[in-house]
């Protein structure tokens, strides 16, 4: 049930007015964002039908908005299994799932990452807030692998200097597809916002920020190439957007250009379900003790079957595979 109803009628000083600045000039304790996100969710409507965001509003048009209020995004504890591969008093690295997000977020309160360690270890650092309490770094909803988290205050903060220092070494795991022309190389295009479709990132715009991206080959199959990449800066999508800026998407991220269906000649490949992109290796200073702590997480077995498959499609013996996941198995 809606929190209250709110009724406009559209006058003539307001002709031409997108629906969402409209909405948000009358409604001013909701943002423009909120806004949308009503209108998405369909409760707003004019003249008795749902309209999009662009909607350009008319004298006389009558407008209905049921508003609700936001959801509190503050963590709760759920029983969600996860696998803690370290742990201490300080830190703990946990292998997160595919398509688990990391903390709520989007309209998702539930399912989450942070939600499963509150209830695995009962309390986390607070210095990322109640929404993201012990998260230092973040991986996309889709990856899979390493991700490191604070368990108190003063951890947090000589974690979060780490990787802002850029001192923590980050290396992960991707299938492209094609056939890389070199066996190593190092990708340093600027990253920034997609301006057009607003939840890519890209790296056609001259102001964007500096990312590092350097990668080695382990592998290479039959229209497809596997390889080990290493961040050193942290920019959203930065592995996703800078190998599809060369032609090489990463496999079964269609965001970025991956087909929907790939196909080595006439064989259509199975269905991978998520982007092959698995975060495999962290290193970093422990928090208290400065020590040198290096966590490794086996590759997904989902992906490590699509890999076998594609052997089978390329004729190739599994055993070499393995020799070139040695350490990642």
């Amino acid at each position: 049930m809606p929190d209250r109803i709110e009724n406009f009628r559209v006058e003539q000083d307001d002709e031409g007015a997108r629906l969402d600045r409209y909405l948000a000039m009358h409604l001013p304790d909701l943002s423009r964002s909120r806004v949308q996100e009503l209108i998405e969710q369909g409760r707003v409507r004019v003249s008795g039908d749902t309209a999009r965001s662009s909607h350009r509003v008319a004298p006389g048009e009558r407008i209905e908005v049921e508003v609700l209020e936001k959801p509190s995004l503050d963590a709760t504890a759920e029983a969600i299994p996860i696998e803690l591969l370290y742990e201490d008093d300080d830190v703990v690295v946990v292998n997160k799932s595919a398509g688990m997000m990391v903390h709520a977020g989007a309209g998702e309160t539930h399912g989450t990452l942070v939600n499963a360690l509150l209830h695995r270890l009962g309390q986390l650092s607070g210095t990322g807030g109640s929404v993201r309490p012990g998260i230092v770094h973040r991986l996309d909803r889709g990856t899979s692998g390493v991700l490191v988290v604070a368990r108190n205050d003063a951890a947090h903060r000589a974690l979060a200097d780490q990787f802002q220092e850029r001192h923590v070494e980050k290396y992960y795991l991707a299938l492209l597809h094609g056939s890389l022309p070199e066996n190593s190389g190092s990708i340093t295009l600027p990253i920034s916002r997609d301006l057009v479709r607003r939840t890519r990132m890209t790296t056609r715009r001259r102001e964007g920020r500096e990312a590092r991206t350097d990668w080695r080959v382990l592998l290479r199959l039959k229209a497809f190439t596997l390889v080990e990449a290493r961040l050193h800066t942290g920019r959203t999508h930065q592995i996703r957007v800078h190998f599809s800026s060369i032609g090489h998407p990463v496999a079964g991220d269609s965001v970025y250009g991956a087909p929907h269906v790939p196909r080595i000649g006439n064989d259509a490949l199975p269905k991978l379900g998520r982007t092959f992109l698995h975060a495999a290796r962290i290193v970093f200073a422990h928090p208290r003790t400065g020590k040198r702590v290096e966590v490794r997480a086996p590759l997904a077995a989902e992906l490590r079957a699509y890999l076998g498959a594609l052997a089978r499609i390329s004729a190739m013996e599994e055993t070499r595979i393995d020799a070139a996941l040695k350490g990642y198995l």
